[in-house]
């Protein structure tokens, strides 16, 4: 079988070249790797990626400037295989993800998604674990210890706390290129995408084994916006749609856990110490606390 790995790329070209080290040094070698460079400010990296004289690799590069989700879209349009990933330039893989990945696609031929286990580093390659990634395991291991999800049980688990790695999760390529990205979301269009295969029947497989390295920036752009509460302005907009559209799916509790999305308040109200401590305006952040619905 092959597989497609994107990687929509903007940003450390360093990151980016251990990024590629760890899928050239996969144990299964069937794969093909698109990056897309998104304008990033370095012209040596054509000659780089052609000194790698890997017909398995494709570098291309935009003319203009997409932005994140113009560039997600854009590699998901150019994917040919029947599964893909769109890594972070950042994230890391393990010798056997892909090995161990088609070997669950085998077992689970009719999988949407799968998510396998992943550990956390930080910029220096440091295994981390904030709060928040423990409140997300906690929560996906509520899950009853199944290995195949899907329908109203795995949306409500995913409305109570958003306990994937986006980065980390192999698609079924066809699927995702037909859905694509929800327009007007720039904080849950992950999320979004995920929900609405859901919502069409879609199956997630688990993974146990940690096959994938997600690299967490402690002063990303994500962190900055939640700092400030521009975040849970887009997040307060999507709970919100979402409940709507379970609710009219008659999936009522994956509407109510969409409703109060209780985790996502409770990561407001810790950082309003933060907030103020910086001299910023919590209101953002207090507003998605106290509102509801």
């Amino acid at each position: 079988m092959k597989f497609d790995i994107a990687l929509p790329f903007y940003g450390d070209v360093s990151f980016l070249k251990d990024a590629v080290a760890s899928i050239l040094a996969q144990t299964d070698p069937n794969w093909h790797l698109l990056v897309v460079d998104d304008g990033y400010p370095d012209d040596s990296l054509p000659a780089w990626f052609a000194g790698l004289n890997d017909d398995r690799i494709s570098y291309l590069r935009n003319e203009r400037n997409l932005g994140a989700n113009g560039n997600f879209q854009r590699c998901l349009s150019l994917l040919s295989a029947d599964y893909c990933l769109v890594m972070g330039a950042d994230d890391i893989l393990e010798p056997n993800f892909i090995e161990v990945v088609i070997n669950t696609i085998s077992r689970h031929p009719n999988a949407s998604m799968i998510h396998p286990g992943v550990e956390i580093v930080d910029e220096m390659d440091n295994e981390v674990s904030t709060r928040s990634d423990k409140v997300k395991f906690k929560i996906r291991n509520s899950l009853e210890d199944k290995q195949v999800l899907f329908g109203e049980p795995l949306a409500a688990s995913l409305m109570k706390g958003n306990w994937m790695y986006f980065p980390a999760i192999t698609w079924r390529t066809k699927v995702v290129q037909e859905i694509g990205f929800r327009p007007g979301f720039n904080v849950c269009q992950d999320l979004g995408l995920a929900m609405d295969v859901i919502m069409q029947g879609g199956q997630m497989v688990l993974i146990d084994d940690e096959i994938f390295r997600y690299r967490r920036h402690l002063a990303s752009d994500s962190s900055v916006k939640a700092i400030n509460g521009e975040r849970f302005i887009d997040e307060r907009n999507f709970f919100k749609v979402m409940s709507h559209d379970l609710k009219t799916i008659g999936w009522n509790k994956a509407a109510r856990a969409a409703k109060f999305h209780s985790t996502s308040r409770l990561h407001a109200a810790s950082l309003i110490p933060a907030c103020i401590s910086k001299g910023k305006n919590p209101w953002n952040l207090v507003k998605h606390l106290l509102v509801w619905g």
